[in-house]
Order: C-alpha cells, then structure tokens, then sequence
C-alpha cells in the first residue's frame, strides 16, 4: 500500500469518529474490512522491538551490548506460522515508516526497562504505534500485540505518555482469567474454543510477572475506555484487581498482562510457570490468534532476498540460562546492528552465516582488548 504520514492529531480525530459511530450502519468493522482484502497472506512476517539490556542481563556479559529481544518472544511468533524481523531501538520516526510497510504486524514484548529512557523501547513504541495507526486509518490492516511490559505500553501511548499504571504484586503468579461476561464480543475471543475457555477460566496456567498493571479505573481515569475494550481481568497477591486482556474497539491492538511464551518456551525452575498440556494449549491459542490477524495484512518485502536480509536468523541466540538469566535464549544487540546489506549476501552466496562470523571475530578481538579477557585470547 502507498504510506501517507498523517499528522498526530488527525488520526485521533478519525479514531474519535469511528468510535463513536460503533453502534451505526456506516462503521465498517475490523472483521469485515478483513474480508473484503485479498485472500489471507500465508506468509507473514512479525516485527518484534528489541529493548534496553537490562542491567541483570548487562552484567552478565562483557560484550558492549545494548539491546535484545528474548527468543521466547521469536520462538512465540514462529510456532504459529511467521517469520520474524528484529526492530530496533535509538532509530528515527523514518526508520519506523519505512519497515513497518514490509511487515504484517509487531509484537512488543515484556521486559524489564523504563518508559523515561530517552531513544528507548518506549519511544521505538511511540513510532511504531502511530504510524500502525495510520495504516489501519488509511484502510490497511496492522496488528499490534503487547505482553506485560508491552500491553502496558500499549495503553501508555494511547494516554499519549502520560503514566497511568498502578502499582502491582504479581511475580511468579499463575492464574486462571476472569472473564467479563460480555467477553465473547471481544475479536480475541469471539471464536476461541470452548475447550480453551474452560483451561483459561479454570486453571492456573496465565504465568505473571509485573510490578505494573493496569486498572479499570486507570482506563477510565484517562478516558481510555472509549476506546478500549477490556475481557478479563485478575487479583494480584495483594487481591488488587488489575486488567489481563484487552483489545482497542476499532484497531486490531492487542495486549494480554501474562506471558503466554513461556509457558511453552521458559523453563527457568521455581517461577511457577504451568507446562501442562492444558498450559500449553491455552498459550498456543493466543500465538496462534496474533499471527492469524497478522494473515490479514498486506504487507511486503520486494523480494525473498529482501526477507533474508532482515530476518532474525542473520543473528546468533545465547543460551542465557545457563547465566542465570529469566529467559533461556536471547539475542544480543550491539549498539551499531543493522540489517544485512545486499553485498554481504552477494559476497557469501549461499552463506547466512558470513556476516555473524565476521560479528563475532570483531567482539573477540574486542574482548582481548580488555585486561581481564587478555589471558584467554
């Protein structure tokens, strides 16, 4: 599709008119302005952001890393049927416009950072969020998928940055939802099976772990819930009710509080992280849901070699846990990553490995630039 740079306010203003004409006969729902695109993409291609090396993760490790993206999150998007592009952090608004285009949505994922860190996951966020506005206002179709941290940020640019979470209790808590009664009307559950429904309402299988939450109040407080539709919610370990799933009335944004990747992908001991079939399921259907409203976009790269230049597996993964880290793979980002260029490919036909060898031979002399590493090299 042609990408035309809206200005903050008029998507708002087209945003205020569609929700308020929900309930008329000229609103075109999301469902129905799916289906009236082309067939569904059967191959998609998700964005995950990357975000700030947390200082637990920093310190262990003495490469100058910067950022990273856990590799549950990855594993989360391929088990149900994409690919994944790596989306950085510290870039300008351009960068943003000109790859979310080639993408069919971005999943923000939980983690460990600060909403105040200048050129941050928080502000990648505020890029990303509004230019995934401007192509479903101009009639496109883009996803968005927040876990944790990033269904919290997910409501923070929509109060346009002003903090409104409330302080939770909610580390190695697993629970079963509480469903609204009106929750089938909601897009993410509207087909869920009822097998599924049963698992999440009645068994402990949502793994949480959040200081922050977000309340009915904190939605009301800062006019969101116009504009933002709320499915369940849950007690934290103080018996604070705070929202677990939402989704926005007109967009197809998504967040969910809990952490259905690791479920299926974490298996760091005593966090209390259900991996009963039943767990295994339940967290396979919101995969499976995201990636499915990502089939719906139209999105693209010029060519497969565009793809291959872009794609995560340019990129080594960590087996962080045997360091003790909360995830067990990651990928670590030095502070000048970039994309592959086209003349690496062309000069390792074949080759995905070329520029990841040449990466790591440039950290090792790094390393034995340092006293410490000296002994070693």
């Amino acid at each position: 599709m042609v990408f035309y740079r809206l200005g903050r306010s008029t998507v708002l203003v087209v945003l205020s008119l569609l929700v308020t004409l929900t309930n008329g006969a000229t609103i075109i729902s999301a469902e129905e302005s799916a289906s009236l695109r082309a067939p569904l993409n059967e191959e998609p291609v998700i964005g995950v952001l990357a975000q700030e090396m947390s200082y637990s993760l920093a310190a262990k490790y003495e490469e100058d890393y910067e950022s990273y993206i856990a590799a549950s999150y990855v594993k989360f998007v391929e088990g149900a049927g994409a690919r994944v592009v790596p989306i950085w952090i510290n870039k300008p608004r351009e960068y943003y416009e000109n790859i979310l285009p080639n993408l069919n949505g971005v999943l923000l994922p939980g983690g460990a950072t600060w909403f105040n860190q200048s050129n941050g996951y928080a502000d990648a966020g505020r890029h990303i969020y509004d230019v995934a506005e401007e192509i479903n206002v101009q009639g496109g179709y883009f996803p968005l998928w927040g876990t944790c941290l990033g269904f919290e940020l997910l409501t923070y640019l929509a109060a346009n940055g002003d903090e409104h979470r409330a302080h939770c209790s909610s580390n190695n808590q697993a629970l079963p939802l509480d469903f609204k009664p009106n929750f089938r009307e909601s897009r993410m559950f509207a087909e869920t099976p009822d097998e599924i429904v049963e698992i999440l309402a009645s068994e402990y299988v949502t793994a949480n772990f959040h200081q922050y939450c977000v309340t009915e109040k904190n939605l009301t407080d800062y006019g969101l819930d116009r504009e933002w539709r709320v499915m369940s919610t849950n007690l934290d370990w103080n018996e604070l009710e705070f929202i677990s799933t939402i989704e926005h009335k007109i967009l197809p944004f998504y967040g969910v509080q809990f952490h259905p990747e690791k479920n299926i992908y974490e298996w760091v001991q005593n966090k209390n992280i259900s991996h009963t079939p039943n767990a295994i399921k339940a967290a396979q259907y919101f995969a499976d849901f995201f990636v499915n409203e990502a089939r719906k976009s139209e999105g693209r790269f010029q060519s497969e070699d565009d793809i291959d230049q872009h794609v995560i597996y340019n990129y080594p993964v960590s087996f962080t846990g045997l360091k003790k880290s909360a995830f067990e793979q990651c990928y670590l980002f030095e502070g000048n990553v970039d994309y592959r260029e086209p003349s690496e490919a062309a000069k390792a036909p074949g080759d995905n490995g070329g520029a990841i060898v040449q990466r790591y031979v440039e950290r090792e002399k790094k390393k034995c630039n340092k006293p410490r590493s000296r002994n070693s090299c």
